[in-house]
């Protein structure tokens, strides 16, 4: 498995996750619950995605 790969996409879909909330109108920002729990949830699902891109491709 590639390190950089799964730091990287873990990084870019956890960034993504928390800003969902504020695109869909929260007026927390980033730093509000539906923020953080959903920058865990795009971390963990990035961490996922890149496990399985590095075993399906051999990477």
């Amino acid at each position: 498995m590639n390190r950089k790969l799964i730091f990287a996409s873990a990084i870019v879909f956890s960034s993504l996750g928390a800003y969902i909330p504020v695109l869909l109108g929260d007026e927390a920002g980033l730093f509000g619950g539906w923020s953080i729990l959903a920058g865990f949830l795009g971390g963990i699902f990035g961490i996922w995605l890149a496990v399985w891109v590095s075993k399906r491709y051999d990477i």
